[in-house]
């Protein structure tokens, strides 16, 4: 049995992951700004500390950090400040209190996002591809460095897609368009979408978290990735609903401002280091996950 700290265990993938290592018989101990919540997911809470504070990582055998604020809303100053503490000035914390430790966590799974490549047009890319070139690819990279440089720990970082999962801003309101017949094409539509079931997002990082192989980065998305028009078409047939809508790229700017490049861009890239590892996707296909998340 481990005792694993979950930072951002609170929130939407940290449910998931608390449950899971609940559910194997491993020990959960969540971290949130409270330093409460639910307890049906863990054994112990403890708080985040203030800023430039040390964790308290006593008695933890590893580390999972999902925290980060979204960036699914509009790029204003403010909020990129926002952005920039809750991942990168949280993961040096984390990494400075893991070098002033005499017994550490032997492995830390830090998330990162694929956003990390930038637009990556129709080449496929593995986790060898290089960094990409606009806001988000930036702020992936400082997020990864500065989770990195601690003797003695495996560090991992989960370049993590976008996740279709019940509970989930992403899935719940694309269901919910698509279910009232407003589902769209956006831009386009020719941009990949690296996208992955939440199971398999929770099963690949306890995989990463068991497996010693998986280190450096990862990407956590379907080996299957898909369109933006393949998207709309094949979720619109799942649902039994018109999805012949467009929603143009300028009115995406002007409705969402910086955060539409991240919509009318997108990635295609490979999840080379799970499936060498011997990680085996539930739901491979988009038409495999919608069916799980509609039917079942």
């Amino acid at each position: 049995m481990k005792i694993v700290a979950v930072i951002g265990a609170s929130g939407f993938v940290g449910r998931y992951v608390c449950e899971a290592l609940r559910a194997r018989g491993d020990g959960v101990v969540g971290f949130s700004r409270s330093g409460t919540g639910d307890t049906t997911r863990v054994m112990e809470w403890r708080k985040n500390p203030a800023a430039g504070e040390r964790w308290d990582f006593s008695g933890i055998d590893a580390i999972i950090n999902l925290a980060g604020e979204r960036v699914t809303k509009r790029w204003t100053e403010k909020n990129r400040q926002d952005f920039y503490r809750s991942r990168v000035e949280l993961s040096e914390t984390v990494a400075t209190t893991l070098r002033g430790m005499e017994k550490k966590p032997s492995v830390w799974i830090n998330a990162s996002g694929v956003g990390y490549y930038g637009d990556t047009a129709d080449a496929a890319y593995g986790e060898e591809a290089p960094m990409g070139k606009d806001y988000l690819a930036e702020l992936c990279g400082q997020w990864e460095h500065a989770a990195s440089g601690v003797d003695g720990v495996r560090i991992a970082h989960g370049r993590i897609g976008i996740v279709l999962g019940r509970g989930g801003m992403a899935w719940d309101q694309i269901k919910l368009l698509f279910s009232l017949g407003l589902g769209a094409r956006l831009g386009h539509g020719r941009q990949w979408m690296a996208w992955i079931h939440i199971d398999d997002l929770v099963g690949g990082i306890l995989h990463a978290l068991d497996h010693e192989d998986v280190h450096g980065a990862f990407n956590l998305a379907s080996p299957n990735p898909e369109r933006n028009v393949d998207f709309t078409r094949k979720l619109g047939k799942a649902l039994k609903r018109p999805a012949f809508w467009l929603a143009p790229a300028f009115v995406l700017r002007i409705a969402l401002g910086g955060f539409s490049e991240a919509v009318l861009g997108g990635q295609r890239v490979s999840p080379k280091v799970l499936l060498k590892s011997g990680y085996r996707f539930r739901y491979a296909t988009l038409e495999d996950a919608f069916t799980e998340l509609i039917h079942s």
